[in-house]
């Protein structure tokens, strides 16, 4: 297909589609409900929160996607669901992602959700071993039929369109006709990640533009890219080269916010931003802590912050978050300001040494090659073969010997948070305290001081409920009679209504001939 008639191809579909009554399809969907967006931040798993959002469109986002959420859980759970549907009105055009392999269970979730969005997305790229589990995301993209039935219920069973976000397969022109079968099936906009199902990890490698070009050239919607994007000159590269009309960023957002404004803003100045979204917006601390940590990459890999990576990687509260944001701004601001002559410091082993900006600047993380990770992963088998390597040997805070798995343990107690002496004496004096009925320890959280058995007994006994242990016997009954009553009275209904039904058929049958 050459270019006027792609073009053609394009405005046919326009025109068809703002012919046709109900909601906007294709570039009319496009144009008129996402406002032609060319700069659009990824779905990412506990990283494309309500208050990144907001970041992100404050430096030149035009679109955004939320989380992927499971379609079960969000059709389902209530809380789930509550946390998940977590906006604004200022947080639009938004695209709501979902995971699944039931065109049911996502049609329950997608309109729960359409109210909340402009379009529903369904996830066919992620290729993590959770996906695999699951039976969802780039492991659904052998089975077309599934595929088709999911996209077309939900784009003729919503009041919103359907998007897809797919990856390629290593066959060009079966990546073209898995495309052409979803835009068939009614996908109104398509993400084409640039890598295979298995790029991911240390073997991401570089996502070829080709295939996105290629199937660019063969489908009438509009179409999104992903892969490749470290900077905003790469999003100008990526539209001119593959004819798409908008790019999508994850990794390079998340190491710099600004990516679509083209500047690389001191790393602090986003991470209080961030914060400061937060209060408005709040969200789990590990969404926090995982954000702190991308755009503090490369000043983490410094061997003299290795206290303060720690201090980072066990904080919980907002409190030390703004700590940590705090101390990296008074370390490292006089050198971007020029009042003192910043010395390059050392850095951990692999990691990247001769970085294109100050290492307190947002700037993109460049994954080391496949080849490389190769070579590393022969190099860790040699020296496992080799009978005279040195053994790694561990030890704790007093300088005694421990094993791997002993040390693995010593670290995860200290990312728990810290308990006060309080707290600790409160835990040593609950341990000391037994049932009042008998000689065993009672609930920590039981309002009558008793273990669960002697609780069991006095709620069944007396009529009362204990949410400490759980024990909800009060609340049961009174619902169980709650059901009698109301069953009593449908008795006495049905009872009524075939009486009216006796004597009004009556008569007819006195006609009858004796």
């Amino acid at each position: 297909m050459n270019k006027i008639s792609f073009e053609l191809a394009m405005v046919n579909e326009d025109d068809a589609a703002a012919q046709s009554p109900g909601k906007p399809k294709g570039y009319n969907f496009y144009r008129s409900c996402l406002g032609s967006p060319r700069y659009v931040v990824a779905p990412m798993v506990d990283q494309s929160e309500l208050a990144w959002r907001m970041l992100c469109r404050r430096y030149g986002a035009e679109l955004c996607y939320s989380p992927m959420y499971h379609a079960n859980l969000f059709a389902t759970d209530p809380k789930y669901r509550k946390d998940a549907l977590q906006t604004c009105p200022e947080d639009r055009p938004l695209i709501i992602q979902f995971c699944g392999n039931d065109a049911q269970q996502i049609l329950d979730a997608a309109l729960l959700a359409q109210d909340h969005c402009d379009a529903v997305d369904i996830n066919l790229g992620c290729p993590q071993a959770i996906a695999k589990r699951g039976h969802y995301g780039s492991f659904l993209q052998d089975e077309w039929e599934l595929l088709t039935e999911i996209v077309s219920t939900l784009h003729a069973q919503l009041a919103i369109p359907v998007t897809c976000k797919i990856r390629i397969f290593e066959d060009l022109e079966k990546t073209i006709r898995y495309a052409k079968m979803l835009e068939a099936a009614g996908c109104q906009l398509l993400t084409v990640h640039g890598r295979t199902r298995e790029q991911k990890g240390p073997l991401t490698g570089v996502a070829d533009w080709n295939y996105i070009k290629s199937v660019r050239q063969h489908v009438k919607i509009p179409m999104l890219a992903n892969g490749n994007i470290l900077g905003l000159e790469d999003v100008h590269r990526c539209l001119a080269e593959t004819g798409v009309d908008g790019v999508m960023s994850a990794e390079g957002n998340l190491h710099n916010p600004a990516i679509f404004q083209g500047v690389s803003p001191p790393v602090w100045q986003m991470a209080h931003e961030y914060l400061e979204l937060v209060q408005l917006y709040p969200c789990p601390s590990s969404f926090i802590r995982g954000h702190l940590f991308k755009l503090f990459h490369h000043i983490m890999n410094i061997r003299q912050n290795s206290e303060l990576r720690q201090y980072l990687a066990t904080a919980n509260q907002l409190v030390q978050f703004q700590n940590v944001v705090q101390q990296v701004r008074e370390k490292y601001e006089p050198f971007h300001k020029g009042h003192v002559p910043y010395e390059p410091e050392q850095v951990a082993a692999g990691s990247e040494e001769d970085l294109p900006l100050s290492p307190w600047l947002c700037q993109p993380y460049i994954r080391a090659s496949p080849e490389s990770h190769r070579q590393k992963i022969a190099e860790k088998v040699r020296e496992a073969e080799d009978p005279n390597r040195a053994k790694r040997q561990y030890f704790d805070k007093d300088g005694k010997e421990i094993s791997r798995k002993r040390m693995k343990k010593l670290r995860r107690r200290q990312r728990r948070p810290n308990k006060t002496d309080a707290q600790i004496q409160h835990r040593h004096e609950r341990r000391l305290e037994y049932c009042s009925e008998c000689a065993n320890p009672q609930g920590s959280k039981c309002e009558f001081q008793l273990c669960r058995v002697c609780c069991k007994d006095r709620c069944y006994n007396n009529d009362r409920d204990c949410p400490g242990h759980g024990i909800l016997i009060k609340s049961r009954r009174a619902k169980a009679k709650l059901f009698e009553d109301g069953q009593a009275v449908q008795d006495e209904h049905d009872v009524s209504r075939n009486s009216d039904d006796d004597l009004t058929i009556a008569p007819a049958d006195a006609r009858e001939p004796l």
